[in-house]
């Protein structure tokens, strides 16, 4: 019986620290994404130009508009002007645009890096369009679609999450759209108020992996 029950304790045991070491990988993977107010990790992706571009590359920066994008995706294709726009306006106030293609090339041969060069000249991107390689990036942001925006402010030397989700209430027609959560809310950063809409549901294809 006591041998059977020492046996009970250490299989009890076991199981604890195994599901222990599940959850604290889980949560260290970055499954899940990041919510408001966490500190968003530097990145290294390589540009349509060939480079490699990092957050920490912009010295002056406030912040950033991250941008989850790819080129077949109709609802994002329906946004590209709007994030264009978006640049424009915000780049030159310390908000640029960094855009992210998240998507498996191999599921998606329009996503590929040849064809993202390709989409970007189309278009006259005026930011940075990149490739997550290998998709490490993505799963750790939490992205689910494309498009999906996370404003990201720089604090000292850490980029700190402060809205997540989709551009504006209406990807089919920016002129019918009457909320515009990505420019509020990089509006509000700048005249240093809180965002008042700080999650929307992002709106789009799923990302492919």
């Amino acid at each position: 019986m006591k041998t059977t029950y020492k046996f009970g304790l250490l299989a009890l045991l076991a199981f604890a620290i195994s599901a222990f070491t599940v959850i604290n990988n889980f949560k260290n993977s970055g499954e899940g994404g990041y919510k408001i107010g966490d500190k968003a990790t530097d990145f290294k992706l390589k540009n349509i130009d060939d480079t490699y571009v990092s957050l920490s590359d912009y010295k002056d920066a406030k912040g950033f508009i991250v941008v989850f994008t790819c080129n077949h995706c109709p609802f994002s294709v329906a946004y590209e002007d709007r994030i264009i726009a978006l640049d424009k306006e915000f780049k030159s106030k310390g908000y640029p645009v960094i855009a992210i293609n998240p998507n498996n090339p191999a599921k998606y041969p329009s996503d590929n890096f040849e064809n993202m060069k390709i989409r970007a000249k189309e278009k006259g991107f005026t930011f940075p369009y990149l490739v997550d390689e290998g998709q490490h990036i993505f799963p750790q942001y939490g992205a689910t679609k494309t498009p999906h925006v996370y404003i990201l402010e720089k604090s000292a030397s850490d980029f700190i999450v402060k809205y997540i989700g989709t551009l504006d209430n209406n990807y089919q027609d920016a002129a019918k759209a009457d909320k515009h959560y990505v420019k509020d809310a990089v509006n509000a950063l700048l005249d240093g108020k809180d965002i008042s809409v700080e999650e929307t549901k992002a709106i789009g294809c799923s990302i492919k992996v």
